[in-house]
C-alpha cells in the first residue's frame, strides 16, 4: 500500500472535515431548476461508471435521484472513498473549470437520475449566475484542498530528502496545486514494491508516476506539466488579444481584469503561479486579509479567478525571446513553439540575487533555498537555519521557520532592519527568543559533502570570522529582474529593470521618447502595445498590493491601444 508523509502547512483531512457542508453543499429546488435549463437528464444503472480518473472534458452531474460515489483509485484495483453525492448535490472540482483531466472516479451507487452539464455550460453559469457561482467556486476550491490534504491525485512521486531535484518537483507540484502521493525512498516500506512494479531504482530518483501509466525519471518541470497535461487545452493557432508573461500577482491581476472584460488572454508562466510572492509563508500586509494569507493560497485563488473568466494559463512555459520586429508580436517559448499577440504585458518579476560564493551551486536545494514554504520547513525541522536578507520576505521566513527550527540566525550587511523591513515584522523578530539578528555580517563560505554542513560568516564590525554547523540557509537578498529574454527589444535601466512611461526619456534633449509616434502611456514600454507591471518595472513599489494594482490598471491602457489599431 502506498503511503506518504504528512504535508506540513496544508489543512489535514480532519480539518477539512469541518468544511464538509461547504465542500459538498445541497442545492435548493430553485437552484436545481436553473441548472436543469442548461443541462440534460441522464440515467445511470447501479454500478455504472459515470466518469473515470484521467478523463478529459468530464461534465458535472447534479443528482436528482439515487447517489453517485466519488472514489480515488489506488494501486491495482484498490479505491478510497471520498464522498457519496446525494440528491441535490453535484460532482466536479477545479479541473472542470480549467479543462483538465479529472483526478477521481465517479460511479452510480444505485440507479441514479442526474442533470448532466457540459464544461462550457458550467463556465457560462459561473459567469452569469452570481449565487451559483459562489457555491460552485467555493466547493471546488475546497475539494481541491481536500484532495491535496489527502494526497488524492493522479501522480506518485518517489523521492528523497537528500535529492535537490526532489525538492524542485515537490515545489512545482505543490505550487501548482497538484495533489500527489509522496513516497520517501529512504524510509517508506512500500517503496521496493513500487520500484519493482515500475522498473526503477534509487538511482532514478526523483521518479514521477502519472496515472499509473507514464514513468518519468528526474523530470524537468516542463516534463511534469506535460505528463499531467496541465497545458493540454491551451495550445491553438491564431493571434491572442493579450499575452501576459509571468503569473505573479501583477500578471494574474492583468489576466483577471483582461479576461473579465472580454479579451482573449494567454498567460505564460515559467514555473508556478504566484511568482516570488508565491513562495512566501504568509503575507500579512495585503488589504482584506487581516490574519494574513500564504503566497501560494493567494496565487491559487487568483488563478481560479482568472480561469473563471476564461483566461488560459500555461505553466512551465518559459518565454525565451521576444520577436519585436514582427507584427503582431511573436513570443518564442522554451518548448520550441511561439505565440502571437496584439498586445503584451510583461510581468516576469525579479528573483533573489545569488550569494557570490564558490560552492553555492553545489548546495542549491540541498541546503541553500530561495523560498520558505512548508516544503523547505519540513526539511530543516528541529535544526538551526540561517536567513540572509533584511526585507519583508526574509522577515516572514525567519518568523515562520522559528516555529519548527531550533534556532534562526538572520544575517544582514546593514546596521539594522528598519530601512528595509516593516515594523511589525521587526517587532516580532525582537520578541522571538530563538531568532538572533547579526548586523554588518556577511556569509563568506559554505562546506559539506552531498548536503550543506557548515556556514562561515564574517562580522564586519569586529572583523571576526566564525564557522557554524548549520545545514540550511535561506537566501533572500537583492532583486534581479527577469529581463534577459527581451534581448535588446526594450529600454532598460542600469540594473536591467524595464523603463516605462515618463521614465522613457531620450538620451539627449528634452521630452519623452516617442512610442509608435506618440508619447508612451503610463505603464507602456519603449515598444507600442507592450506594457510592464510589477517588480520587473523600473521604479515599481516592491509590494504585492502595488503589483496587483499595476496589473489591473494596465488593462485600461491595453484597451486604449487596441482600440487605436
Amino acid at each position: 500500500m502506498v503511503t506518504s508523509s504528512p504535508v506540513v502547512g496544508l489543512p489535514t483531512v480532519e480539518q477539512m472535515e469541518t468544511r464538509r457542508p461547504q465542500m459538498f453543499p445541497t442545492l435548493t429546488e430553485a437552484q436545481v431548476a436553473r441548472l436543469a435549463r442548461v443541462g440534460k437528464e441522464r440515467t445511470f444503472a447501479a454500478g455504472e461508471l459515470v466518469f473515470d480518473q484521467g478523463q478529459l472534458g468530464v461534465p458535472i452531474h447534479v443528482i436528482l435521484e439515487g447517489a453517485i460515489e466519488i472514489v480515488h483509485p489506488g494501486p491495482g484495483s484498490s479505491e478510497q472513498l471520498i464522498v457519496v453525492h446525494a440528491p441535490g448535490q453535484f460532482t466536479g472540482e477545479v479541473n472542470q473549470l480549467a479543462d483538465r483531466r479529472t483526478l477521481v472516479r465517479g460511479r452510480a451507487k444505485e440507479r441514479s437520475r442526474v442533470i448532466e452539464i457540459q464544461p462550457a455550460q458550467l463556465k457560462a453559469i459561473v459567469l452569469a449566475d452570481s449565487e451559483l457561482s459562489e457555491i460552485f467556486l467555493r466547493a471546488y476550491m475546497l475539494r481541491r484542498m481536500g484532495l491535496l490534504a489527502g494526497h488524492q491525485g493522479d501522480a506518485i512521486l518517489l523521492g528523497s530528502s537528500h535529492s535537490a531535484a526532489t525538492l524542485r518537483v515537490q515545489e512545482f507540484l505543490t505550487r501548482n496545486a497538484q495533489p500527489y502521493c509522496y513516497v520517501d525512498v529512504d524510509v517508506d516500506p512500500a517503496v521496493q514494491g513500487l520500484f519493482d512494479t515500475f522498473h526503477v531504482g534509487v538511482g532514478d530518483v526523483p521518479v514521477l508516476i502519472c496515472r499509473g501509466e507514464r514513468v518519468l525519471k528526474n523530470p524537468t518541470n516542463a516534463e511534469v506539466a506535460d505528463c499531467l497535461e496541465l497545458n493540454a487545452s491551451i495550445d491553438r493557432p491564431g493571434v491572442r488579444d493579450l499575452v501576459v508573461v509571468g503569473a505573479g500577482p501583477a500578471g494574474l491581476a492583468a489576466a483577471v481584469y483582461a479576461s473579465s472584460e472580454g479579451l482573449d488572454v494567454l498567460v505564460l508562466e515559467a514555473s508556478s503561479p504566484g511568482g516570488q510572492a508565491g513562495s512566501s509563508s504568509k503575507i500579512e500586509n495585503y488589504l482584506g486579509f487581516p490574519t494574513g494569507i500564504s503566497g501560494n493560497a493567494l496565487a491559487q485563488r487568483a488563478l481560479t479567478q482568472a480561469e473563471k473568466f476564461g483566461a488560459h494559463v500555461a505553466v512551465a512555459r518559459v518565454a525565451v525571446k521576444l520577436h519585436c520586429d514582427e507584427h503582431p508580436y511573436r513570443i518564442e517559448t522554451s518548448d520550441g513553439g511561439s505565440v502571437r499577440a496584439r498586445a503584451i504585458v510583461i510581468a516576469t518579476g525579479a528573483e533573489y540575487r545569488k550569494l557570490e560564493l564558490p560552492d553555492l551551486a553545489k548546495f542549491e536545494d540541498v541546503g541553500i533555498y530561495y523560498g520558505a514554504t512548508f516544503i523547505e520547513a519540513l526539511r530543516c525541522s528541529t535544526e538551526g537555519v540561517i536567513v540572509v536578507g533584511g526585507g519583508n520576505s526574509a522577515g516572514q521566513a525567519a518568523t515562520y521557520l522559528s516555529r519548527s527550527s531550533a534556532h534562526v540566525h538572520i544575517v544582514v550587511r546593514a546596521d539594522g532592519l528598519a530601512a528595509s523591513m516593516s515594523r511589525y515584522l521587526i517587532q516580532r523578530i525582537e520578541e522571538t527568543p530563538n531568532i538572533t539578528l547579526h548586523t554588518r555580517t556577511r556569509v563568506v563560505g559554505l562546506s559539506g559533502g552531498d548536503h550543506l554542513e557548515q556556514v562561515t560568516w564574517t562580522d564586519d564590525e569586529s572583523g571576526e570570522t566564525s564557522t557554524h554547523p548549520i545545514r540550511h540557509l535561506f537566501s533572500m537578498t537583492g532583486a534581479k529582474p527577469n529581463t534577459e529574454w527581451l534581448a535588446g527589444c526594450l529600454a532598460l535601466d542600469a540594473k536591467g529593470f524595464i523603463l516605462t512611461g515618463p521614465d522613457l526619456a531620450p538620451r539627449a534633449g528634452g521630452g519623452t521618447r516617442p512610442v509608435g509616434g506618440r508619447a508612451p502611456l503610463h505603464l507602456e514600454t519603449s515598444l507600442p502595445r507592450v506594457f510592464a507591471v510589477g517588480d520587473v518595472r523600473a521604479g515599481s513599489v516592491k509590494r504585492v498590493a502595488a503589483s496587483v494594482g499595476e496589473g489591473s490598471a494596465c488593462i485600461q491602457l491595453v484597451h486604449q491601444v487596441l482600440a487605436a489599431e
